[in-house]
């Protein structure tokens, strides 16, 4: 990519997680963490010797998971289970990478849709409460 085009989509990119709803963060955060964790699998089935490209990738999606977990409000009881998942879902990361195991890393996959698609639903719910 040319030196301005980047600039200016780091910019953009920089400028969208400023002015981003804590809603919004959060979907950025799961949306990442899938891309990272997915293509951590991809490398690992095509590439399997690229260590240091699969640590690179699933060192960012355990940076996501962390800031999942850190950015929950403890006010409200579901915090508390959320924070179960996430450690479960960091630590099984953390396994995978150490053993290169596709699989682990699969089972984390898994464990990401399924927060990430609760998320939605809530995000959905909440828009459609605030509609009525």
């Amino acid at each position: 990519m040319i030196p301005n085009k980047r600039n200016a989509a780091q910019a953009y990119k920089i400028n969208a997680i400023k002015t981003a709803s804590p809603a919004r963060l959060t979907s950025m955060l799961y949306d990442a963490a899938v891309r990272f964790t997915d293509t951590s699998i991809e490398l690992m089935e095509k590439e399997p010797d690229n260590y240091e490209e699969i640590n690179k990738n699933l060192k960012k999606a355990q940076d996501c998971i962390m800031e999942l977990r850190m950015g929950l409000d403890f006010k409200y009881p579901v915090a508390g289970e959320f924070e179960k998942v996430y450690d479960y879902i960091y630590r099984r990361l953390v396994e995978g990478n150490m053993k290169k195991d596709v699989d682990i890393i699969k089972d984390t996959l898994t464990h990401i849709n399924t927060m990430r698609d609760t998320w939605k639903e809530v995000v959905r719910l909440n828009k459609e409460g605030k509609a009525k």
